[in-house]
């Protein structure tokens, strides 16, 4: 099995393609997790929406899928790496409110001269300094639109991101559903952070080969 993930805009061209590609198409149903499509030739795509507990298709599968996952939804998004990080509400694709900052953590490698010990001490430090400012960001920017929010998309580095969501000031958000889907990326930069709702709005497809 291999899998794929395709922008909400392009899934009715991913099916022409998918049809062209494995002599037409058998079967095209919704399904509780999303859409499966089977080509004339056994090859199986699993297409699984984001936002997966808002699914509820009507009509041709196909245009229910591209218009669920390119619905206009209101998302936060948390970016944390060790030094970095950015919050941001989104609308549909567009970024309303944001802040992005950043920490500075010493490498791994200490210095020469320095003990391991006082090295570690200070890391330590400037990791929870860099962790406590990104919880402050998210409290700033996410906090008071957790009550309106569709959906939590998280990113970064997971340990990160637990360690700032563990911060009490933080508790509002433990009420909005998270995507389960994980995003890795770069330095949370404004543009990363701009570049999110590509990804979070995309369906993952699983394609299996016939036996």
């Amino acid at each position: 099995m291999r899998s794929v993930e395709v922008e909400a805009e392009r899934i009715p061209r991913w099916f022409a393609n998918f049809a062209d590609r494995n002599s037409g198409l058998t079967e095209v149903s919704a399904t509780t997790d999303g859409v499966r499509a089977v080509g004339g030739n056994r090859t199986v795509a699993e297409c699984v929406p984001p936002f997966l507990r808002l699914w509820a298709p009507t009509g041709d599968p196909v245009a229910a899928l591209a218009a669920h996952a390119a619905a206009e939804r209101r998302v936060g998004v948390l970016l944390v790496r060790l030094g970095g990080f950015a919050a941001g509400v989104f609308v549909g694709p567009a970024l309303r409110e944001s802040k992005v900052g950043s920490r500075h953590v010493q490498g791994r490698t200490a210095a020469g001269g320095w003990s391991q010990q006082r090295f570690a001490r200070r890391r330590a430090n400037q990791a929870d300094q860099a962790l406590d400012a990104a919880a402050e960001t998210a409290a700033r920017i996410l906090v008071p639109a957790a009550g309106d929010l569709d959906a939590l998309v998280l990113g970064g580095e997971r340990k990160a991101v637990d360690r700032v969501l563990a911060d009490r000031a933080l508790g509002p958000l433990r009420d909005v559903p998270v995507e389960p889907r994980f995003l890795t990326v770069p330095d949370p930069r404004l543009d990363v952070l701009r570049s999110t709702p590509t990804r979070f709005r995309s369906v993952t497809i699983h394609l299996t080969d016939p036996a």
